[in-house]
């Protein structure tokens, strides 16, 4: 039996106290037991966001060929190489529309374009939000890839052909480019023919679908760099051109009386950079095709910076304006 006065103190004691009494003590020199590794936290899209969520889980990329596209709401189809699936698309307002290795549009895009289409699960749950098509050209492009040849078949149209990288890492062999009356040759930067093709040649293609399995019918075969590169310089041209017609698009983060705030999208880089303090600008509010929804209105940057690949852009306007809403998208001109 134990003494009263031990009884005593420990009733005396604070609750606390009492439960770490009772909690076991590790033997000493053994190891702490290990903290339980936390869920991971999955990113999601936010509309009016430029948000792109790229972990295990939060997107898909997809081998498919271009059916449809409509512009006004900016939504379209394609077809799943892998299993035949035709899936719906909603061009989320800062995708990277990659064609032809460069930036580009929608409108760019040519139905039966085979290319990889990320997407990103809904609201409902649904692989619907769309953040980049990348046509095969730009693929081989930014991977360094190219298709080296291995067998050539005149008669048939068919180029066999390994992917490998600069370092001849191999990706795939195996393939098979299909050719017809429509592809059209490049080396040097002007048209030649199919045979002027040889084996252990080094090609970049720029190929569509046919309406089923993975077929790679070429409408472009690049026999050289240089040839890619007139492409690529054509297309950037080409955006360049329409950024400033159209403007460079973003998202309204705040309005303020007659001060805005704006994220300018990755597509906007040239814009983004150039632009400095005091530069003259017009600024106006667009729709769900991107395009202005009303005249614009004149204003100064106060404020511009990079954060990360987006435009961080503040501008004064010349007098308060109520028609720009924080998460729709506006675009922005620089004053000539």
């Amino acid at each position: 039996m134990k003494p009263l006065f031990a009884t005593i103190a420990v009733a005396a004691l604070p609750l606390t106290v009492l439960l770490a009494a009772e909690t076991p003590t590790a033997p000493a020199g053994a190891a702490a037991p290990a903290a339980a590794t936390p869920a991971p936290v999955h990113k999601k899209i936010i509309p009016g966001q430029v948000i792109v969520p790229t972990g295990d889980g939060e997107m898909r990329r997809i081998w498919g060929e271009l059916i449809s596209v409509d512009l006004a709401t900016r939504t379209g189809k394609f077809r799943n190489e892998s299993n035949e699936e035709v899936m719906s698309f909603t061009v989320m307002p800062y995708a990277e529309l990659l064609h032809h290795a460069s930036f580009g549009d929608l409108q760019d895009f040519r139905i039966g374009t085979r290319g990889i289409f990320r997407l990103h699960q809904n609201d409902a749950g649904d692989w619907k939000w769309l953040t980049y098509i990348q046509d095969e050209m730009n693929f081989l492009n930014g991977h360094k890839e190219r298709y080296h040849v291995d067998r050539i078949d005149a008669e048939k149209g068919e180029i066999e052909v390994t992917d490998i990288n600069s370092e001849q890492w191999v990706r795939q062999k195996g393939i098979i480019l299909n050719t017809d009356k429509d592809t059209r040759y490049w080396k040097h930067g002007q048209p030649v023919k199919f045979a002027d093709i040889q084996l252990g040649d080094d090609l970049r293609t720029e190929t569509h679908g046919v309406g089923k399995g993975k077929v790679h019918l070429c409408w472009n075969v690049f026999l050289d760099e240089e040839s890619l590169k007139k492409f690529q310089e054509e297309q950037k041209a080409l955006e360049t051109r329409r950024l400033k017609e159209e403007g460079s698009p973003g998202y309204v983060d705040k309005l303020d009386g007659a001060s805005l705030d704006l994220t300018l999208f990755q597509e906007s880089g040239d814009l983004s950079h150039k632009l400095k303090p005091g530069a003259k600008v017009r600024v106006a509010p667009a729709g769900v095709d991107r395009k202005p929804t009303s005249a614009p209105v004149t204003g100064a940057v106060t404020e511009a910076k990079m954060g990360g690949n987006l435009g961080k852009v503040s501008v004064k306007l010349d007098a308060p304006s109520t028609g720009f809403t924080p998460g729709n998208v506006a675009r922005i001109w620089e004053a000539q």
